[in-house]
């Protein structure tokens, strides 16, 4: 990872994790791809290696992941999906050429084209977008409950009920903030 650059927060759903790339959105908002080499960086430790990205590609990941965050939010609230985030996801699903390969192991990877490996990586994301959105996984689109924060996130937790994007961040922050709460009350003098 390259040095000066905040820690990429990882998650176990592709979609979901590429829109916390921006981070913090309702607050000081950190983004964790501010550079072309730094969504190089990303992807790769999403196993979709690449070998460069443009100033333009990095737009267009920025795009598809505010398109993501607009139609996960809207779906996470039950609202309509804006028509333009749903008209981004599809056009970036289409354009994508990848294929998923089976391993000795069994596991699955994606094999991008050496020509547009950006834009296949692209492809895989909205793809995977598109079948969190449209329910087609076992779990629940839900908005994390920071209020800085606000994150769609994937929520494949048994019961369904997690209330933060990320455990250790927002998770832990509130607690904090609870806590440090609870003891300036218990320290003030009974009237």
């Amino acid at each position: 990872m390259r040095a000066g650059f905040p820690e990429f927060r990882l998650g176990n759903v592709l979609a979901t994790s590429f829109t916390g790339t921006l981070s913090e959105r309702h607050g000081d908002a950190v983004e964790r791809i501010p550079t072309p080499h730094r969504l190089v960086d990303w992807l790769t430790v999403n196993g979709l290696a690449v070998d460069s990205c443009t100033p333009a590609q990095l737009d267009l990941a920025r795009e598809l992941r505010e398109s993501i965050h607009a139609a996960a939010t809207a779906a996470a609230m039950q609202d309509a999906l804006p028509a333009s985030a749903v008209q981004v996801i599809n056009d970036r699903s289409a354009q994508g050429r990848a294929a998923a390969i089976l391993t000795p192991e069994g596991e699955r990877r994606w094999r991008l084209g050496s020509a547009s490996g950006v834009e296949d990586a692209l492809g895989v994301i909205a793809a995977d977008a598109v079948s969190i959105i449209a329910g087609e996984r076992d779990g629940k689109l839900a908005l994390c409950a920071s209020p800085t924060c606000r994150a769609a996130f994937f929520d494949t937790s048994q019961s369904r009920t997690r209330k933060w994007c990320d455990m250790n961040t927002c998770g832990n922050r509130q607690k904090k903030a609870r806590f440090h709460a609870n003891q300036r009350q218990n320290r003030r003098p009974a009237e």
